[in-house]
């Protein structure tokens, strides 16, 4: 008789590891009936039914973060951009406040979903069209078309871009800067966009359908412009890339005689996190020397350095250094083949040894990642924004915020197991109010006395972008392609092989929550609840 496996937990120390990845059958005996679970479905399974079947469990997941997926609430449709979010009303769970604004980095996440729905993958079906799985191609198709001819827009109106994109609004039919991103633009986000449309192409080009395969090259053209700007908007020589460009005019082209680009202040985008995907792009197709290459890469080498994380018995294990080790940090990794690399791989699944074994040691019952605070329920509106939440001991920047936690905190876990990151985001989205009409909530406390009851593409999207692979596999094939894939490798296996010799603390097992979120009264959402 073929034996199982099953989930098997050690308790050392008070710490509770999974050891194994299950494989066995639903707990649930109406899953194949029922394929639409309740909007709070998460009461319907337990810490151990997720680790018993991770695939039930994240069917249920796609199937209602997909409803983020709306006209109005996440984008829309008349142009094909994104928005930010949308808030909630405190007590029922109905669209409130849309976030009218947007930026490259939530295009990327959209664009990274169209992707694989344009590929084929049947999750993304399921998070788009799962009344209709077959339906969900065309439609990734036809909001891409839209979005390119906006695109196309905004660089006429404001070519001074470079075709990159600033913060943005997006509530009208043709894009303008926001307020504060008037004749700025950073290279982050845009390092983001840069990569996910190069992976959209990479799918839709290779489409049997005709109009998919228009689209590709609709996007291609885009992608060949921002090459030929990339490095006249962002690149100030000496490997220096500005982590926000000024420029003179915005209505003006880079090559009028009267433009000009200056990086704002002294801060470059230096960093070895999500900012080095645009650091990739330019060493990649931004027309630059030899020696301008080699300087990219040797002025960000003070910022690769190699800590441990040695806490509460749990250690040591060898980790690459955060700025807050937020979640938010190792977006890169969605979006290029870096696990190709043996040793970034198993570095960065001891981060995720260290993350969750942090929270069981610090007992905390999530994970945490920069994100948006609490509501108050008084006004409604969000108490700003958390940037500086991570783990102090293996970060650069010591001082934190430690009270609130997020779903897609786990994101970077799922990549290395799924069943283990589920737990985890199950453990958090069980918490009073974190469901709703449009899937998970923002954030929680870590008492449970306020939600942010706001729904955004960075604390849902990034989660289901993990599950279905990144982007790394599309990607790929057109790296090598286009010849640039042995020297991404080269490039990572060299930057990293300096730094990281002998990993610590990869024989420990990832972490599964030990605490959960308290009822501190809050009441469920009555939309969501009924």
């Amino acid at each position: 008789m073929k034996s199982l496996l099953v989930a098997q937990f050690l308790v050392a120390g008070g710490l509770t590891v999974a050891s194994a990845l299950p494989s066995l059958q639903s707990p649930r005996a109406d899953q194949a009936s029922n394929p639409y679970p309740r909007c709070r479905f998460v009461a319907d399974w337990s810490q151990e039914d997720v680790l018993k079947d991770p695939t039930g469990f994240e069917q249920d997941l796609l199937f209602w973060e997909g409803k983020f997926h709306q006209n109005d609430v996440s984008y829309n449709s008349a142009n094909g951009m994104t928005y930010d979010g949308t808030q909630l009303n405190w007590t029922t769970g109905a669209r409130s406040n849309k976030h009218p604004f947007s930026a490259a980095s939530k295009e990327a996440l959209q664009i990274m979903l169209y992707a694989h729905a344009v590929a084929g993958s049947k999750k993304a079906a399921r998070f788009l069209t799962p009344d209709d799985p077959s339906k969900a191609r065309k439609l990734a198709a036809s909001i891409m078309k839209t979005k390119l001819q906006t695109y196309l827009q905004f660089n006429e109106s404001n070519p001074g871009f470079g075709g990159f994109l600033p913060w943005m609004t997006t509530s009208e039919r043709q894009l303008s800067p926001t307020w504060d991103w008037v004749n700025r633009v950073p290279a982050l986000d845009n390092g983001e966009l840069v990569w996910a449309v190069y992976a959209y192409i990479s799918a839709a080009e290779r489409r049997q359908d005709q109009s998919i395969r228009d689209s590709a090259r609709g996007w291609q053209n885009w992608l060949d412009y921002v090459k030929t700007t990339a490095a006249t908007v962002f690149y100030r020589g000496g490997g220096h890339v500005c982590a926000v460009t000024k420029m003179n005019n915005q209505t003006l082209p880079p090559k009028h005689a009267k433009q000009g680009y200056q990086c704002e202040g002294t801060n470059y985008l230096d960093d070895p996190y999500e900012g080095e995907l645009f650091t990739h792009f330019l060493n990649a197709f931004g027309g630059l020397s030899r020696e301008d290459k080699d300087t990219l890469w040797e002025v960000k080498r003070a910022k690769l350095v190699s800590v441990e994380y040695n806490m509460g018995g749990v250690g040591p294990i060898t980790v690459e250094q955060g700025y807050w080790f937020s979640s938010h940090e190792p977006w890169k990794v969605l979006e290029l083949p870096y696990y190709d690399v043996d040793l970034v791989r198993r570095l960065y699944h001891n981060a995720e040894r260290a993350r969750t074994c942090n929270s069981v040691v610090t007992k905390v019952p999530g994970l945490f990642a920069s994100v948006n605070n609490s509501t108050d329920p008084n006004t409604n509106e969000i108490i700003g924004y958390i940037s500086p939440a991570g783990i102090p001991s293996i970060a650069s920047q010591k001082e934190q915020e430690h009270d609130v936690i997020t779903p897609y905190g786990v994101w970077p876990t799922m990549v290395f197991d799924k069943a283990v990151g589920l737990a985890w985001w199950r453990n958090m989205v069980a918490a009073k109010k974190m469901q709703n009409l449009y899937g998970s909530t923002e954030s929680t406390r870590v008492d449970g006395k306020l939600v942010s009851a706001l729904v955004t593409w960075d604390s849902k999207i990034t989660t289901v972008v993990a599950l279905l692979g990144g982007v790394g596999d599309l990607v790929r094939p057109k790296m090598k392609r286009d010849h640039i894939y042995q020297d991404f490798i080269a490039i990572t296996t060299k930057e990293y092989g300096l730094v990281f010799k002998d990993l610590k603390g990869e024989d420990i097992a990832l972490c599964l929550p030990n605490e959960t979120v308290p009822d501190a009264g809050l009441e469920d959402f009555t939309l969501c609840s009924a």
